[in-house]
């Protein structure tokens, strides 16, 4: 069955992930609309696929000759399309569900509920090649997880072109969000505390941010007996230091197992430690994580099981960031 799909924002990964899996899956995707905030590049996309640039979000979502919405960036207008699209009973993949805030979350969560239809929000790292490796050796050869280290470092200019407000930049929280998401998808469980850290490195958070929390896996009320994960999302250096911030970056995960380690460098780089030595395995042949995901939201849509737990999971990792900022203010461990 092919989809006849609406693209509302065209979004940073758009050439090197979205662009290319529509592309390679055009037997599972028509494109028939493009909205986007600029109208130059909406007409570009929409010509290479055959397509119509539409106006308006609400007009793409009313469109009778589209199935469902790929949102793949919040751009101006939010959880608008994510409503509208609830509204006309057409199904969502949403590549911006970790750019809202708690309370559009919230809405977004509620909506999508009662109007029954298919959601999936984008989580790459969950399904990138190195991850799903790491999930078989944990089960075969590395044993359970004891600690993880997880940590993004990125330029400051990155982080500083949106308003801070009274918390954080927009896009520090999606990376703090889709870290938990990683960290919880990688352990299987559900922490129970947080502690939460904050530096700000010059008078405002334009001047560069660090942030780092500790999640607790143990069970309740057993602090400390559990898998722990020390998540940290620093933007502190300037973009004209490019040399600066590529040297000897950190692995994306680092995580400490029964029976050995790991390091895991996203989408494609494994290298593992146990009795035996080390192992270092390269997952480059393994299908494009953009093409893994349509394939999941094309599966959600014409089975007959409804698929919405990935939007849960967005959820409980954006309050878990919350959480922690909350730790941070008040000076002490919270309970989740």
């Amino acid at each position: 069955m092919k989809l006849r799909v609406g693209l509302v924002g065209l979004g940073d990964a758009w050439e090197v992930r979205h662009r290319p899996a529509l592309r390679a899956m055009n037997d599972r995707f028509e494109v028939r609309a493009v909205c986007a905030q600029v109208a130059l590049r909406a007409e570009r996309a929409a010509e290479e696929f055959q397509a119509e640039a539409v106006d308006g979000y609400r007009a793409l979502t009313a469109r009778e000759d589209i199935d469902a919405i790929l949102m793949l960036s919040p751009q101006w207008f939010g959880p608008l399309p994510i409503f509208a699209a609830c509204d006309s009973g057409k199904a969502v993949y949403c590549a911006a569900a970790l750019d809202l805030d708690f309370e559009q979350a919230h809405e977004v969560r509620r909506r999508v509920e009662e109007a029954g239809i298919a959601f999936m929000a984008e989580l790459p790292r969950r399904h990138a090649a190195a991850t799903l490796r790491l999930k078989e050796l944990i089960a075969t050869r590395l044993g359970k997880p004891k600690i993880l280290f997880c940590h993004q470092r990125k330029s400051l200019t990155a982080s500083s072109d949106s308003s801070p407000g009274p918390h954080l930049s927009p896009i520090m929280n999606r990376d703090l969000i889709e870290l938990v998401d990683w960290c919880r998808y990688v352990i299987d469980a559900e922490p129970t505390s947080v502690v939460g850290v904050r530096h700000g490195l010059g008078e405002s958070d334009e001047e560069g941010l660090y942030r780092m929390m500790s999640l607790d896996f143990s069970q309740e009320g057993k602090t400390g007996e559990g898998p722990m994960a020390q998540i940290s999302c620093g933007h502190y250096m300037p973009e004209a230091w490019t040399e600066a911030i590529s040297f000897r970056p950190p692995a994306g995960l680092q995580i400490c197992c029964e029976n050995g380690v790991a390091f895991v460098d996203l989408p494609s780089t494994l290298v593992w430690f146990d009795e035996a030595g080390r192992h270092m395995e390269s997952l480059d042949m393994e299908r494009p994580v953009g093409e893994q995901l349509l394939g999941l939201f094309h599966r959600s849509i014409t089975s007959l099981v409804r698929k919405t737990n990935d939007l849960e999971d967005a959820y409980r990792a954006l309050s878990i960031v919350i959480n922690a900022e909350k730790s941070f203010q008040d000076g002490q461990r919270v309970q989740l």
